[in-house]
This record gives structure tokens, sequence and C-alpha cells, in this order.
């Protein structure tokens, strides 16, 4: 499930809102409204979504049972440590988060499809598109 953003409007302009809308006075002519704002952590939060263990594509259990196994990993980078520079993930120090590799068939590269884990037990996190966003792997579904 996403969470939707949460904006946030200008003080005076949320009032002449809220007061014409209440009211049904006109509103008073106020400047020109800010530019609506998102946190961080929100964003962040928003970008986090869900996914059943289920509806991940076979090269992900793949990933998942070479991590569980320790590997041997097909690419010299899985295991590294994921920095989350994008602030996508819940903010850790770092070195909580590493990273594996999910093949993409036909692809000569390593693709975009990744396994993140975290170090919680069962904080697994997949993305299709090279950390725009994840989705928190449930085991449960």
């Amino acid at each position: 499930m996403r969470i939707p953003p949460r904006f946030t409007l200008a003080g005076g302009v949320a009032t002449a809102l809220l007061s014409s809308l209440l009211l049904g006075a006109p509103a008073t002519a106020a400047p020109a409204p800010a530019p609506a704002t998102v946190t961080a952590s929100v964003a962040a939060t928003a970008a986090v979504g869900d996914i059943c263990y289920s509806d991940l594509p076979s090269q992900a259990y793949t990933t998942l049972r070479l991590i569980d196994a320790g590997g041997p990993f097909p690419y010299r980078q899985d295991g590294s440590v994921f920095q989350n520079r994008e602030g996508v993930l819940p903010s850790h120090s770092l070195g909580y988060y590493h990273e594996y590799t999910v093949k993409t068939p036909g692809s000569s590269t390593r693709g975009a499809r990744r396994i993140v884990t975290g170090d919680s037990t069962a904080e697994d996190y997949y993305t299709a598109d090279h950390y725009a966003s994840f989705d928190l792997i449930d085991y449960d579904c």
C-alpha cells in the first residue's frame, strides 16, 4: 500500500481558503501561494510500498536464496553497502543496507532490478527501477 504524500499550504492562503469555503465569504487577495512542500521523510515513505513474496519475478527468488546461503553471487557488486543516497528508504547509519542484483532476462548488464536488505529480520526491499522506488517484501502473503 502506498501512502500519498501530505502537502501543506502557506498559512495566509489556508486561512483565506478555509474562510471562503466555510463562511461563503470571498477569499481576500493574498500573495501568490508558496509552492506545496513535502518533507523528506514523507516523500521517502510515499516511495516505499509493499509487494507480496509471491508477486516477485522468478529471478528475485534466486537472489533471495543466494542471500540466505551467503552466496556465491553472480556479480562482484552483490553484497556491497547500499548508501541510500536517494533517501527513499528509511534513514539508517551507513552499512545498514546491502544490495544484490536481480537478473533481468535479455539484459547484457546488471539491469535495474535489485534486492536491498536491511539489518532487521525480514527487511528486504525490491526495486525494479534502479532505486527510484522500493517495495518491502511481505513474506506472509
